[in-house]
């Protein structure tokens, strides 16, 4: 049977499993299902080349090398891998069959679609290449004609020398023509194709580079041109540069090529051109059909494959998993078996020797299965069993740090405090209800939501925590209830436990007279008084001190749990009751005098009420004497209270560490190696001449130290005093957070919705204006009062729990409980 685990860990113990190699294999794939047992690692100081299933351990890689391989093919074209269907077990173990054929497969998919992916790509870049020669064709016969178009006159002028101008200048305004001559001038040219967004960087590379001595033409194309190797389409732009010489033709050429141009060789004779053109419009169209047929039938080949892929790299990964959880094991080549170490909860035993025993019978070999459990000296590591509602909490105090082996949870009371904090923070009745409602609807669609891949981080936030959500929505509406609280609005639930006078004169300061007691909550007479600040600020700047304290005395007394458990009664002695002492001395008293105050009708005996924060601080600066009375004996109680906070200083300073090396120079032996021998079975594989395996740890003691004990001491001692003091006065951010949330509220109901309310003109103005102004106001509220607000609470509360309570008792030097499971390899894939 189970035990839960969430006050404490589980108990754990150390297990040794000895097997044959032949159903080793067998033994992991089915561990692997129950998330029971956490190995550890019996090879460190072995390289993982030097492992004993590297060869494994390759193929399993190549493997999932291929797989991968497939799934890029398949994003070029365009086609998304199948999901999983939900009935499919993802967790269970995959067969060994499974995997030799899974090899072969993806070995004879590798190649056929490597193959017709090179054929494709080749083949694309063959019509790619058709492509820009016939518009490389046509664009230069357009600048070839406009050339040929200028007067004889003109053209006849030009120099035929190397030397000749390469630009024609228009003889009026003596600006360069646009114009060439190419047949009675030394001008050659280089024609090409280049990406339209490096056409630019080309122009500038060349006018610096020739120093203006050419002439550039380009036009765009006008259809995108797809980049065989990306398959995405690319804007490109034909380019025709015209410049004297065979050396600058060529720097032109490497200046092109250097910025991925392609150059094409094109003739400046029409009738030579346009037999070209033919050739290259029917070379294109025998392109585009082959193109097609390949294309469909990598098609067909990819979206056969698209509906096993995700299902493969699973069986892919879980089998790298088991080799990789083989590797931990001690192999014995001579006897051929593997000896395992891992970490099993307790309760759990039973069910591995199960499922070791089920196992053996099943393979049908006579090689049985030997487990031993062994006694040890080493920290178990922290399982605790959660559920959906438990497991967010855990999560918050695990991202602190992982609680020590069975030390008291600190998760477990966080479920009702987390949200209760945060409560008194953001109580209202109005906004914990959005959030209460943003919970229910999480959960209730929690399995749709779940099956929703690639999800948003953000959100997926929000999701993992919707159970918090739940529980800090439900908190804050109890909260609004008692600080009678609905966005910013008061109710009358009950009858008011005060009255107004009927009548009075404009002026006159109004007094209300108490006629009884609010049932529950804060009477509603409060809210729109004139010193309903002050009342407020008062009741929740003392409330917050009571729920400081009451919640850091409680997580001291955990530290009491945990030294009783231990064993550790120096701790308790030495830590716990001179530190009990020494907070209830002080804080304790301050919390009893507010209790006290509010227990007293200070009007009715015609007194003032007495300044504690006054009390408190004269309380050291001048013991013995109250200025303002609280109850008789009030004087002699603070001297005697502050004497014993004096006294807890030397306590906590002194006694653990003089107890410790007292008892140090009476240890006469100190502790050496302790040797435990477990008995154990032997199988036909040579494991019958085995009686038994010893296993030998060293328990090595570290030397006595008396200094560092002592400086350890001394800053636990200032630690603890100083955040007494501290975390009393941090626990004041529950008043302050609270005021700040009532004030903006009444601040954006009074500037947004309520001038709506006060418009005295109905009509279809009035109407639309409230519409408007509603939708301005409810929006507001969403998502700066309860999204940006509640954010500012919860991370509030998350402190209060994190620092002032958790460090009364929480050690958290622990490790995470982490089974060998597929469910785990296959969450952390993405799978």
């Amino acid at each position: 049977m189970v035990n839960e685990a969430i006050f404490r860990s589980a108990p754990m113990c150390l297990c040794q499993i000895v097997v044959a190699s032949e159903v080793s294999r067998e033994i992991i794939a089915s561990l692997g299902e129950r998330d029971l047992i956490q190995f550890t690692d019996l090879n460190a100081d072995s390289t993982a080349f030097n492992r004993t299933f590297v060869k494994e351990i390759r193929r399993l890689d190549e493997i999932t090398r291929q797989l991968n391989y497939f799934k890029k093919c398949m994003s070029k074209v365009k086609i998304k891998p199948k999901k999983i269907p939900d009935h499919v077990n993802v967790s269970a173990a995959p067969h060994a069959s499974e995997i030799d054929e899974l090899a072969n497969r993806a070995n004879d998919l590798e190649e056929r679609i490597s193959q017709l992916m090179e054929s494709n790509e080749t083949l694309l870049s063959k019509q790619s290449e058709l492509f820009e020669i016939r518009h490389v064709l046509i664009t230069a016969g357009e600048i070839f004609d406009q050339a040929y178009s200028v007067p004889i006159e003109l053209r006849m002028s030009v120099d035929n020398a190397d030397n000749a101008p390469l630009l024609i200048h228009d003889l009026e305004s003596g600006e360069p023509s646009r114009s060439q001559t190419i047949s009675n001038a030394n001008i050659s040219f280089v024609a090409g194709v280049i990406a339209r967004d490096k056409l630019g960087t080309l122009e500038r590379i060349l006018w610096r580079s020739l120093r203006g001595n050419m002439l550039i033409r380009n036009s765009d194309i006008e259809a995108s041109i797809k980049d065989p190797k990306s398959g995405e389409d690319v804007p490109k732009s034909v380019f025709v540069v015209f410049a004297h010489g065979a050396g600058i033709l060529a720097k032109v050429q490497k200046l092109a090529e250097s910025l991925e141009a392609n150059i094409h060789a094109v003739n400046e004779d029409l009738v030579i051109r346009r037999d070209q053109i033919r050739e290259v419009n029917g070379a294109i169209d025998d392109v585009e059909d082959v193109v097609a047929h390949t294309e469909l039938t990598l098609r067909t080949e990819l979206e056969e494959i698209s509906n096993h892929i995700e299902s493969w790299l699973i069986i892919a990964q879980k089998e790298r998993a088991i080799y990789a959880a083989l590797n931990m094991f001690s192999y014995d080549p001579t006897r051929k078996i593997l000896i395992a170490e891992g970490w099993v909860p307790t309760d759990q035993l039973s069910e591995l020797r199960q499922s070791l025993t089920e196992v053996t019978e099943t393979s049908g070999l006579d090689a049985p299965c030997v487990l031993n459990e062994l006694q040890t000296t080493r920290t178990p590591p922290t399982y605790y069993r959660t559920n959906k509602f438990t497991e967010t909490f855990q999560t918050i105090i695990d991202a602190y740090g992982i609680s020590q082996y069975q030390e008291v949870n600190p998760g477990l009371p966080a479920i009702v405090t987390f949200p209760f904090m945060f409560a008194i923070m953001f109580g209202d009745l109005g906004h914990g209800a959005i959030m209460f409602l943003a919970g229910v609807a999480l959960i209730a669609y929690e399995q749709k939501i779940g099956k929703i891949a690639n999800r948003d981080e953000m959100f997926d936030m929000i999701f993992t925590g919707r159970y918090v959500i739940l529980m800090m929505g439900v908190f804050a509406m109890y909260t609004g209830l008692i600080y009678n609280d609905i966005f910013s609005k008061s109710m009358t639930l009950f009858r008011p436990g005060w009255q107004w006078p009927q009548t009075w004169n404009e002026g006159d300061l109004i007094l209300a007279n108490q006629t009884g007691v609010y049932p529950f909550g804060l009477d509603p007479t409060w809210h729109g008084s004139e010193n309903s600040l002050i009342f407020g600020n008062s009741y929740k700047m003392k409330l917050s001190i009571l729920i400081g304290f009451i919640h850091m005395l409680y997580s001291l007394f955990f530290s009491l749990i945990n030294f009783r458990f231990y064993g550790q009664k120096i701790d308790i002695y030495g830590n716990f009751i001179p530190g009990l002492l020494f907070l209830v001395s002080i804080f304790g008293y301050l919390a009893f005098m507010i209790v006290f105050k509010w227990t007293v009708d200070w009007y009715a005996i015609d007194k003032p009420p007495p300044g504690l924060l006054n009390t408190l601080i004269d309380m050291f600066l001048s013991p013995g004497t109250v200025q303002d009375l609280l109850f008789p004996g009030q004087a002699a109680l603070q001297v005697i209270l502050v004497l014993l906070a004096i006294a807890c200083v030397p306590w906590l300073l002194f006694l653990k560490p003089m107890y410790l090396r007292r008892k140090h120079k009476k240890q006469s032996v100190s502790h050496g190696y302790s040797s435990i021998a477990s008995e154990q079975e032997n199988t036909r594989l040579s494991i019958e001449s085995a009686s038994s395996i010893i296993v030998q740890e060293m328990e090595v003691e570290e030397p006595f130290d008396f200094g560092d004990i002592m400086i350890h001491q001394v800053i636990f001692t200032i630690e603890f005093c100083m955040a007494c003091v501290s975390h009393t006065a941090s626990y004041l951010r529950l008043w302050a957070l609270s005021l700040a949330h009532a004030q903006l509220s009444t601040v954006l109901w009074s500037m947004t919705f309520q001038p709506a309310l006060n418009v005295k003109s109905a009509g279809p103005g009035g109407m639309l204006a409230s519409v408007l102004l509603f939708g301005a106001w409810f929006s507001l509220t969403v998502f700066i009062l309860v999204i940006m607000e509640g954010t500012s609470a919860m991370l509030h509360s998350l402190r209060l729990h994190w620092v002032e309570a958790m460090s009364k008792h929480f050690i958290g030097d622990g490790t995470q409980f982490t089974p060998f499971s597929f469910g785990e390899v296959v969450s952390s894939s993405g799978g």
